[in-house]
């Protein structure tokens, strides 16, 4: 019988969980690699957030949806603003923020919770 602190439907496992919030949240943080695979989260959300799912992926799909564009947003006026240097830290510190709200739903998606206050832009 697995231990009363645990979310309904889950199970202690000793593994990394590849659920569909971990599965936005890793593209999310392959897109500093890859430049692409950001947008594949960005769909992937809006596609999962539309099936059948656990009650606690409903906040993750909202906080990755908007981790995204607010990231991407705040990437164009960085962008426009390196004309006068100070974008250069605008991008820094979007990719911050972007790096901390991803692995933030990493973390509370391999735990099976949901996010506390997923419409917030704040971290």
């Amino acid at each position: 019988m697995p231990p009363s602190n645990l979310p309904p439907n889950s199970s202690p496992s000793a593994g990394f969980d590849l659920n569909h919030p971990t599965i936005i949240s890793l593209l999310y943080l392959g897109g500093f690699v890859t430049g692409i695979s950001g947008f594949a989260g960005l769909v992937l959300a809006f596609v999962w957030k539309g099936e059948a799912h656990d009650g606690w992926e409903d906040s993750h799909y909202q906080y990755l949806i908007n981790t995204f564009w607010i990231g991407l947003a705040g990437s164009i006026i960085g962008f426009i603003l390196t004309i006068v240097l100070i974008g250069i830290f605008i991008l820094m510190a979007v990719a911050a923020w972007v790096i901390v709200r991803s692995v933030l739903s990493l973390i509370n998606a391999q735990k099976r919770i949901p996010m506390p206050n997923p419409g917030s832009w704040t971290i």
